[in-house]
């Protein structure tokens, strides 16, 4: 007779979970501000534009 055996599971750190909840709106932030900011949020204008100007060609989002 065979006995099936629940999965071990370890709790996880909360520095692993503070970690990620610090993480996710930086790179959320980022994200923003490599394909849809024009000047509204990092106040640089058409710099940060026109430095990711292509970038943001190649993933596919529409600047002009």
């Amino acid at each position: 007779m065979s006995q099936i055996s629940a999965p071990h599971t370890q709790p996880v750190p909360w520095t692993s979970i503070a970690r990620w909840l610090l993480a996710v709106p930086v790179l959320l932030l980022l994200a923003y501000l490599v394909t849809f900011d024009q000047g509204a949020i990092s106040q640089a204008g058409d710099y940060l534009h026109e430095l990711m100007h292509d970038g943001r060609h190649l993933l596919g989002v529409p600047c002009h």
